[in-house]
């Protein structure tokens, strides 16, 4: 395998996968190594990942897969699950509650459907030829659960900004911290025993065991202790399920994402609207200023469009017609900044790709919702559980309103795209609604004006969103940005502020994976600002 130093890209002829994390990205390389093909490379990093990045997205959090199978075909699986049958607002009113806690057992309330969708994806894995046994595609989650995990600077700054919120949350303070309450240093090493049995469980039974035998008995049983409305019916109900994908043709690339609850839509129509804008050159203020208000029109509209499919009043694919494109598109202005007051929406997640010759690739994010989720790790099992149900309302005319079975909105949303010359490129990001914005730097910066891969993700990003109603600051961009252009931002209208890091966590951890036509191999690179790469055979 050739490594590109100057961009950071990793290069091979068979196969690739790109993580956040090294553990498991090599767990997928070595599937790879051994005959699996990408999409069993795929399930043993996500494993993998789920013990190394539980800040992120452990065993008990939701995930979205977009899987390109040899012919060209795009499927999503939608692993979020929903709220339980018997989660009502009375429920949360009743113990003195106005709005859905943010963490521990009552912000545990909707089921988790990450290893639901392992099971779909284990399923198209067997379908296009792969014979990976179950147990090998866990073996290195397991072992690494059973060495425990060493604290990584990631997995330690997620920790030091949380534990205070945290620590008195069932199960946190004895599944991250030191005895006495403390943020474990980097390398320290965490056991996580539990989570280990549970993953050897799973190996074992199949992963259905999570929703229908063992280890669903057991985490619903550590639920009711709790005090989380999640119940055992809860689990046995579930199942993940198959989506068709969002899906835009422009001259310049073909896109693919996730479809609602999800945000894919805002990727796929801040580049369509980007594409428009006539911006000559990347990395000026005309790229970022550009890229920016395109993120404000396309949330306005995913806005309105991100909620359960059954509940939508409009078709998403209407938001890309030349029609409403136009619309958007004119309601630009390429010199001024529009006003914008929204919250930064957050969410901790982890995107990784992978491919191999055949054709078959794989964009896919799993996600806790929050750093950590609801910080509630259940005893018999180690498993942590998330907290995406907290973007519900109790307000019964909110257009989010809980209710039974309700889905809520779901960050997670993977992207691919197909360019003109044949190249196909599986990519991703981290940090709720960070991700769109930085898939849209990344790809734009790929796609459109020709930056090496590892470039265009490591080259200085931004975030809009204000952190809190009266923050003055909507539009963050990182400390390596040349001090000019935060100027020229200004001047244009934008309430910015460059931050001191040259690269921070508050952007995001971006991935990229690609298949060059003919005998051009793969490529693949991952965000320096994390603690992961890229390899393949």
């Amino acid at each position: 395998m050739a490594h590109d130093r100057l961009h950071e890209s990793a290069r091979a002829g068979a196969g690739m996968v790109a993580t956040p994390n090294a553990l498991a990205t090599e767990a997928g390389r070595a599937v790879l190594e051994e005959g699996g093909n990408a999409v069993e490379a795929a399930l043993a990093a996500a494993a993998t990942l789920a013990v190394t990045c539980p800040h992120l997205c452990q065993l008990g959090g939701d995930g979205v897969w977009l899987i390109r199978d040899p012919a060209g075909r795009v499927t999503a699986i939608d692993a979020a699950g929903p709220v339980g049958a018997s989660v009502t607002p009375s429920f949360y009113r009743e113990r003195g509650h106005d709005e859905l806690p943010a963490r521990g057992p009552l912000a545990a309330l909707t089921v988790p459907g990450q290893v639901g969708g392992w099971a779909l994806a284990q399923e198209a894995a067997q379908a296009f030829g792969g014979r990976m046994p179950l147990r090998r595609l866990l073996e290195s989650a397991v072992e690494h659960a059973r060495a425990g995990i060493a604290v990584s600077p990631p997995l330690y700054r997620a920790s030091l900004a949380t534990h205070a919120a945290l620590e008195a949350i069932p199960g946190f303070r004895a599944g991250f911290l030191t005895p006495d309450g403390k943020v474990p240093a980097v390398g320290v090493v965490l056991p996580c025993e539990r989570l280990a049995d549970t993953l050897a469980q799973l190996a074992g039974a199949g992963l259905d065991d999570f929703y229908r035998g063992d280890v669903a008995r057991e985490m619903a049983a550590d639920l009711e202790r709790a005090g989380s409305p999640l119940t055992r019916a809860d689990f046995r109900a579930y199942r993940a399920a198959t989506r068709r994908p969002l899906t835009v043709k422009l001259p310049e690339m073909e896109l693919w994402s996730s479809p609602p609850p999800t945000q894919g839509l805002a990727t796929l129509l801040i580049l369509a609207l980007f594409a428009r804008a006539g911006v000559s050159r990347p990395e000026g203020a005309a790229h970022v200023h550009g890229l920016v208000e395109a993120t404000k029109r396309a949330f306005g509209v995913r806005d309105g469009l991100m909620s359960e499919r059954e509940l939508l009043l409009h078709d998403p694919a209407d938001a890309f017609t030349p029609e409403a494109l136009a619309r958007e598109a004119a309601a630009i202005d390429p010199k001024r900044a529009a006003p914008w007051s929204h919250r930064a929406m957050p969410g901790a997640a982890a995107w990784l790709g992978a491919a191999d010759r055949s054709g078959i690739m794989v964009s896919y994010i799993q996600s806790n919702h929050g750093t950590f989720g609801a910080g509630l790790v259940l005893p018999a099992t180690g498993v942590l559980i998330h907290n995406r149900g907290t973007t519900l309302s109790l307000d019964p005319r909110a257009k989010n309103a809980l209710a039974p079975g309700r889905r809520p909105l779901c960050t997670p949303a993977p992207g691919l795209a197909r360019l003109p010359d044949g190249r196909v490129v599986v990519f991703g990001a981290s940090e709720g609604d960070g991700q769109p914005q930085t898939d849209a730097a990344v790809i734009s910066r790929y796609a459109l004006f020709g930056l090496p891969l590892g470039e265009a993700i490591a080259a200085p990003r931004w975030r809009l969103g204000r952190e809190g109603s009266a923050d003055p600051v909507n539009l963050r961009i990182e400390g390596a940005f040349d001090g000019a252009i935060a100027e020229q931002l200004a001047v244009a209208g934008h309430d910015v502020e460059m931050l001191a890091e040259p690269a921070s966590d508050l952007v995001g951890h971006a991935g990229a994976v690609v298949l060059h036509p003919g005998k051009g191999g793969l490529e693949g690179a991952h965000d320096p600002r994390a603690d992961g790469d890229a390899a393949g055979i």
